[in-house]
This record gives structure tokens, sequence and C-alpha cells, in this order.
């Protein structure tokens, strides 16, 4: 008894953090319920006094929308593959090959996250230009499918594994590819899920590098096509905030599906060594 009502103070505080952080979600969500009218209506109310779903039609009516959403999410999956699969075989000879160099391949994977984006857009605008890349998916899905951040979480969570099971499973005959496939992956979900979740994110909500090297209007993402409700003389408000709600579906859905390894996934690859 005395343990759970010193443990009280504790979920109460966690409580109203909680609510703290989702407020601004809340008051998107509602007033995407809003007509345009209400939004700047004096004074402001959290609940729509009007109800209405005039905003999602509106926005779902425009031309390229669908085709915007598609292309986010054909960018966003594919990437994400990619990046599980690069990200992890490499985390795995990094923490399991002993090979020369292996330490400073690390370390300079590593220092390459002190560089920004700003740095590299040039020179890798200029390589997806030679090779014929502008205005494709591809030219967003490949520069951003392997990751410093998700080879570093590999790494660290393989070094976990023993190497007493991969050399056992080496002597029972099993070749390389069949090992990573058959025993590490299904070792690694909680990374795996780790890497999923960010890459999903990271790819759904960017809109710089999209921004670069899409324009042609068919093959925007969403993130662009959102920005386009933004004009230069007026902003439909409305409709903007309808569309940021549907956005977010997709991350909170991939969030949910993986949140059961994603605790241990980060955890492991950022702590262990």
């Amino acid at each position: 008894m005395n343990k759970t009502a010193r443990s009280i103070p504790k979920y109460i505080a966690l409580m109203l953090l909680s609510c703290f952080f989702l407020f601004p979600v809340a008051w998107v969500v509602l007033c995407s319920f809003k007509p345009q009218s209400e939004l700047f209506q004096l004074p402001l109310s959290f609940i729509p006094r009007t109800w209405t779903a005039g905003n999602y039609t509106f926005a779902l009516s425009q031309s390229n929308l669908l085709t915007n959403i598609l292309n986010s999410g054909v960018v966003s999956v594919t990437s994400t593959i990619l990046a599980v699969i690069i990200n992890t075989m490499s985390g795995y000879a990094l923490s399991k090959y002993v090979f020369r160099g292996r330490n400073m391949i690390f370390g300079v994977m590593i220092a390459t996250l002190m560089i920004p984006l700003q740095v590299t857009m040039v020179p890798i605008f200029l390589q997806l230009k030679s090779l014929g890349m502008l205005n494709t998916l591809w030219g967003i899905i490949i520069p951003p499918a392997a990751t410093p951040t998700g080879v570093l979480l590999a790494r660290q969570y393989m070094q976990t594994l023993p190497n007493s099971m991969i050399e056992a499973a080496r002597i029972d005959g099993a070749h390389e590819a069949r090992l990573f496939v058959r025993i590490i992956l299904p070792l690694s979900k909680p990374i795996v899920a780790t890497i999923t979740i960010f890459s999903f994110m990271w790819r759904w909500n960017d809109y710089l590098w999209p921004m670069i090297v899409i324009t042609n209007n068919k093959l925007q993402t969403l993130q662009q096509a959102l920005a386009g409700f933004v004009g230069q003389l007026q902003i439909s408000w409305g409709s903007l905030l309808a569309m940021t709600t549907l956005s977010m579906f997709p991350v909170i859905i991939v969030f949910f599906a993986f949140q059961n390894y994603f605790m241990t996934g980060i955890s492991a690859g950022s702590v262990k060594g």
C-alpha cells in the first residue's frame, strides 16, 4: 500500500505531462472539424460549436491529392524496406565479422552524423542529375535508404547476440545468407521495429528533399501537397488542418504495430555495447 501511495504522484505527473504534449494534437484534430469562420472566432473554443466534415471533403476533392498520398506511401514503404535491409546487414557485418579497418569504417560512418543535410544536398543532387533520377520517386527513395543512425542502432544491438550461437549454426553447415535470414533477423525484431518506425516517420514527414528533387505535380508527396494549401494571399486553414490530421494516422498506425518491440530495440541499440 505504501509503495502504491508513493507511485500516485508519479503517475499524476506523467498524466499531466502526456496531456501537455497531446493538447496541440487534439487542438489540430478538433479544429479540422470547424468551419473556416469559426477558426478565428473570439473567444476561441476547444470543442467545435458547429461540427463539419467540409474541410475533409474539399481537401480530398483536390485533383492530385490522392496521388500525392499514394506517392508518400510508396516512398515511405519502399525506403523503409531498403533501410531495414541495408542497416541490419551493415550492423551485422560491423558487429560480428572481424576484418581490418572495421572500427575505422564504423567511426567514419558515425562521424557523418555531424554533417547536416545542407552540406551534402548539392553533391547528392548533382549525382542524381547525372543518373537521370530527378523527378522520379527513386530520387527520394534511394539517397536516405541507409542512415548512420540505423547502422549504429543495428550494430550496437547485434553485439549483444551471442557469438556461440552463430558459430554453432556455421558448424551445422548454415551458409551466411541463411544464417542471417533464419537466425539473426528473428532475434533482431526489436531493432528492426525501431528502424522501421524511425525510417517510416522520417520519410513520411520529409519535405525538404522531395521539394528539391520533385517538381512534377503528379509525383509530389503529401507534405508538398500540404504546402500547396498555403497560398501567397490566403491560407486554406480548414483544409490544411484536415489533411494534417489525416497525415498523422499512417505514422500512428506504424508505431502501434511495432510498439511492443520499440522500447527494447531503442534501449538495447543505444546503451548496450
